[in-house]
């Protein structure tokens, strides 16, 4: 006898991470009901989804979703990936990202106890902040500045895994945590003020690369769809419900470094002009421990920083 389809509910679909996990969702078979109000998700990023007859669309703001859309679904898992994440945010629509992670996050949490479905809340390595512990494991508290431009960001995620913790203990949600470390490759907005992007966006243009402050700071960067590999492992894999593990990539370089990298990539000579940190909080360093994540999801990220760029200026038509 065949077994039910199962379905998912992702929050921020049509944004960068959301739209590759539901894809990978569909591929394996599930419903997706995809959620965004496009306050930073691209509907280009969904058109191939909206041509599945699995996947189901509402374009509605998180805190806004009541279980009478759902009237005629059962929830199995939710994954609540919805929020504005980019530096460029955080001081132009900064209440709208503390509403998503929080009333929203509270909403969501409500929903799952509703059709008792698994759920997941994507954190952030921001949760971290400026970090005094290097690499950063989960059971690492943070150093974050709760007044700082940054707060709105670091800070509701806190309070969303706050929440999220919350209800599993009082209500015995399978609820789950990741935090998900700095990421790029195909659907990322050009203009989201990340290093990747601001690389691409000055190579497209002709313009020098900008590098705040003096390139020494570090990042551990991630291809989409390895963290894709993790964040699927962690949404399907049972007796994981109260776990916090960190998803990306161990593999550590500066930004000086990573310019190295284009300029090899590339195979051209590449300018730079160094520019005043933005955010003074922005982090120095930034790593992983990937221990959790390899114990209990088999998790290895696969693609090489170079492999990975490669597809990604494939993707934006630089090569």
């Amino acid at each position: 006898m065949k077994k039910p389809t199962k379905t998912i509910l992702i929050t921020g679909a049509a944004g960068f991470i959301g739209s590759h996990l539901a894809d990978r969702f569909l591929q394996q078979g599930y419903k997706v009901i995809g959620v965004d109000d496009f306050s930073t998700g691209q509907p280009e990023n969904i058109k191939p989804l909206a041509k599945q007859p699995l996947f189901n669309f509402f374009q509605i703001k998180v805190e806004d979703l009541t279980p009478s859309h759902l009237a005629n679904h059962s929830i199995d898992v939710i994954a609540h990936l919805a929020s504005p994440a980019s530096p460029v945010d955080f001081d132009k629509i900064p209440e709208h990202i503390i509403s998503v992670n929080t009333i929203g996050t509270r909403s969501l949490l409500n929903l799952a106890r509703r059709f008792k479905s698994r759920f997941l809340f994507a954190s952030t390595s921001e949760v971290y902040g400026d970090p005094l512990v290097h690499p950063q494991p989960e059971t690492y508290w943070g150093n974050v500045n709760p007044q700082g431009i940054r707060s709105v960001y670091d800070e509701a995620k806190r309070l969303g895994e706050t929440y999220t913790a919350l209800y599993r203990r009082q209500y015995k949600l399978d609820a789950r945590i990741v935090r998900i470390f700095n990421t790029y490759g195909p659907h990322m907005r050009l203009n989201d003020g990340r290093v990747i992007t601001n690389f691409i966006k000055a190579v497209i243009s002709g313009q020098p690369i900008p590098i705040y402050g003096d390139g020494r700071q570090t990042r551990s960067f991630c291809f989409v769809d390895d963290l894709v590999d993790g964040l699927t492992a962690f949404l399907t894999l049972d007796g994981l419900d109260g776990q916090t593990i960190n998803l990306g990539s161990d593999q550590e370089i500066s930004i000086n470094q990573l310019f190295d990298v284009f300029v090899r990539i590339l195979k051209k000579p590449l300018a730079k002009k160094h520019r005043p940190l933005i955010h003074p909080d922005d982090p120095k360093k930034r790593r992983p421990v990937l221990t959790k994540a390899k114990k209990l999801l088999n998790y290895q990220p696969k693609i090489s920083l170079a492999e990975g760029l490669v597809k990604t200026l494939k993707y934006f038509k630089v090569i």
